[in-house]
């Protein structure tokens, strides 16, 4: 039987991608000539903002690493939920999971994804969050999954990773645990092809984790 929920945050949770944007386009301005759109920041996050902001930059410029990323934080930090919102159905369905155990794992800082969190109001919700600061290695490693794993006593067959990108299919596969894809959030679908499960919307959690349940059942009597 599943015990332990384990939800991605950027384009699971919550659309963050607005405020993501402004903080990359801030933290970049005084060395690049461009402006990135919010749907070519979607296409973009997912492996760690240090990472991301890192391959923005010119190659000249790769000494500024450390300014840039810390103009990111210092912007992102002031304006992290100017723009962001929950996704549909996100609030009263994570109400009504409430017989599981639930956790975040999330490669944005730790710190930052319980202000996203707590500001949308749903962070009551959660038993732990985990950010990139959390653990030796971020998605698509298993080591968060495998952490979550240890810290609630769960085996792999009792718990469910559900996000957004193909890091997050990818770690929960590593980790051997079942995973939901969601197809509204920063990913396009064809990535998200390995999932155990794919849903368009939050809710349809209410009807595939007793499904998971029930295959539980009888595979093992």
């Amino acid at each position: 039987m599943i015990k332990l929920l384990i939800f991605d945050l950027d384009g699971t949770l919550a659309d963050t991608a607005r405020d993501i944007a402004d903080a990359i386009n801030y933290a970049l301005k005084p060395f690049v000539q461009r402006t990135y759109s919010v749907e070519e920041t979607k296409a973009m996050v997912g492996s760690g903002i240090s990472k991301l902001l890192a391959s923005l930059l010119p190659e000249k410029s790769t000494q500024n690493r450390e300014v840039v990323l810390n103009r990111f934080l210092e912007y992102y930090s002031d304006h992290v939920i100017d723009n962001t919102t929950l996704y549909p159905h996100v609030k009263e369905t994570l109400s009504r999971l409430d017989n599981y155990k639930k956790a975040v794992v999330s490669n944005k800082r730790e710190a930052l994804s319980k202000w996203v969190i707590g500001g949308l109001g749903i962070l009551n919700f959660f038993d732990v969050v985990f950010g990139s600061d959390s653990v030796p290695e971020i998605k698509p490693s298993p080591v968060p999954i495998m952490k979550l794993l240890e810290k609630f006593g769960a085996s792999k067959d009792e718990a469910v990773m559900i996000g957004d990108s193909n890091y997050d299919v990818e770690a929960g596969r590593a980790a051997g645990v079942t995973t939901v894809a969601v197809t509204y959030g920063f990913r396009r679908r064809e990535l998200l092809k390995d999932a155990d499960f794919i849903i368009d919307s939050f809710d349809e959690l209410l009807k595939i984790i007793p499904q998971i349940n029930e295959t539980r059942i009888r595979r093992n009597t």
